[in-house]
């Protein structure tokens, strides 16, 4: 089934004039009822890493020509959209707060809890992970089990290019209130990130753990304690401090995830 829904995918992406025909369109909104319910996920990891399953963001954004304009009523509120939301929440033992939002094609697992909060299409929130009050997951952005997005916390998303990858939270991470993570970027897991730590494809991230620092970019090591810094970086007008993520410490690997979280918390004095 899935190689005939790619193959007619891959089709209409090369031809927009497809988009017309019947067959075309029941395969996009196939493809996007497979990523609503999580049988398909627009990121999955392998052996040897994440990687984007590129055909099913082109179903996404394909999906949003053949579809309508509609007025959506949840009462006293009033939308208008081309996604309709998604709906049913209880068959699939998931606790939403008025007034939180998941658009269709985003899959929420048994046990994720949404407070006041946004999930976009495309998205993946596994079993057990907390999305705090006024919390956005981005279109494709894919978070792991267990995870706690604080209040406020912006998780970018990505549709095109249809090559960039989404953001990945994987499991038991915490990400403290109003972090912004986006650009593709891979926090691996049970890391903790501290209040308003920005983490972008280009942010220095700098491992001041050992006697020398160590500086990467796009991907947060697995159990890491992370805080929001500076650096001092030389422009033509002079020298200016430029943000930056700075690992200041490990989690312990345990069993108990939740103890282990607040001890770190603890050790190392992270704001959340």
């Amino acid at each position: 089934m899935n190689n005939a829904l790619k193959d007619l995918i891959e089709q209409a992406w090369n031809n927009r004039e497809l988009l017309k025909d019947n067959a075309v369109q029941k395969a996009i909104r196939d493809v996007v009822d497979e990523l609503d319910c999580g049988r398909l996920r627009i990121a999955e990891k392998g052996a040897d890493g994440w990687h984007v399953n590129e055909w099913l963001k082109k179903a996404v954004i394909l999906y949003f020509p053949i579809n309508q304009m509609e007025t959506i009523e949840c009462s006293p509120f009033e939308y208008h959209d081309k996604v309709p939301l998604k709906h049913d929440y209880a068959s699939s033992q998931v606790r939403v707060v008025p007034h939180a939002v998941a658009r269709h094609g985003a899959f929420l697992a048994p046990g994720v809890v949404l407070m006041p909060s946004y999930v976009n299409i495309g998205a993946y929130v596994d079993s057990g992970t907390m999305v705090d009050t006024w919390a956005t997951v981005g279109s494709c952005a894919q978070i792991g089990k267990h995870v706690h997005l604080s209040g406020g916390v912006g998780i970018g998303g990505v549709l095109e290019p249809v090559q960039a990858a989404p953001v990945i939270i994987e499991d038991h991470c915490f990400i403290g209130s109003r972090c912004i993570v986006v650009e593709g970027v891979i926090v691996e897991e049970e890391s903790v990130l501290g209040a308003n730590t920005v983490i972008t494809a280009s942010t220095h991230i700098i491992d001041v753990t050992g006697p020398e620092p160590i500086t990467m970019k796009g991907r947060v090591p697995a159990r890491s304690i992370v805080i929001p810094g500076s650096y001092t970086r030389h422009f033509p007008a002079g020298d200016y401090q430029v943000n930056c993520a700075l690992i200041i410490g490990r989690r312990t690997e345990s069993t108990d995830k939740k103890t282990s979280l607040n001890n770190a918390l603890r050790d190392f004095g992270v704001s959340v």
